[in-house]
């Protein structure tokens, strides 16, 4: 394993090749192996599953550096994982640039392959506005809420012109895709909203824009 970054350096620079790196959690890959009940590879009796994890990251670390797409995949279901993938993958293939805007909840962390992170919490929230609490940003009541509000627009316009103006230096830099994450305290209202408003408005000018709802596994376009 640790010979492998050399091997991949050693490789001529006119050959074509994508390197993909999968990540996840140290709490999450500790529960993938306890449920599948798989001994990992560098765990024995004297060495705990987590500190087999970490000798393994150590051993990765020079791969990482040379990965040209890294998702971590701590949060995905296999078919989340399967598109992410297909979507990175075409933006490189292409030449293209895949832009994924990504809401999510701060009570669960920020996505650690985020390559912009923008806090919408100081929006007004709809989680205390009864007849909102049970809906999310997907909603045409919240939308409309939030919508009626001067600090949205505000926030909206701010972010917007912020990555319409950074965008392109990611693509100067060879980058294949980038990941926009909007975080809101519970990833319920306002980052869906913000990540949802973002999406609609750059798709009208990349054809390789996504988005995803962490917090709403089943809410995806």
């Amino acid at each position: 394993m640790g010979d492998l970054a050399p091997v991949l350096l050693s490789i001529p620079e006119r050959t074509h090749g994508t390197i993909l790196y999968l990540d996840a959690l140290d709490p999450i890959l500790i529960t993938r192996y306890s449920e599948t009940r798989r001994k990992h590879p560098l765990s024995n009796t004297k060495t705990t599953l987590s500190d087999a994890i970490g000798k393994e990251r150590e051993l990765l670390e020079p791969i990482l550096e040379l990965a040209s797409i890294v998702v971590d995949t701590s949060d995905m279901t296999i078919y989340e994982l399967r598109d992410t993938i297909r979507q990175r993958l075409l933006g490189a293939e292409k030449g293209e640039l895949s832009l994924l805007f990504q809401s999510f909840g701060f009570k669960k962390g920020i996505p650690s392959d985020a390559d912009l992170v923008f806090d919408v919490r100081m929006l007004p929230n709809p989680h205390w506005v009864k007849e909102l609490r049970l809906l999310n940003g997907t909603d045409d009541a919240v939308i409309e809420f939030l919508g009626q509000q001067p600090l949205t627009d505000a926030l909206y316009q701010d972010i917007k012109q912020f990555v319409e103006k950074w965008l392109p230096s990611y693509g100067q830099s060879n980058r294949s895709y980038v990941t926009i994450a909007i975080g809101c305290t519970g990833g319920q209202h306002r980052s869906v909203y913000m990540a949802r408003r973002l999406y609609l408005h750059f798709s009208e000018q990349m054809t390789n824009t996504h988005i995803r709802h962490r917090e709403l596994s089943s809410k995806e376009e």
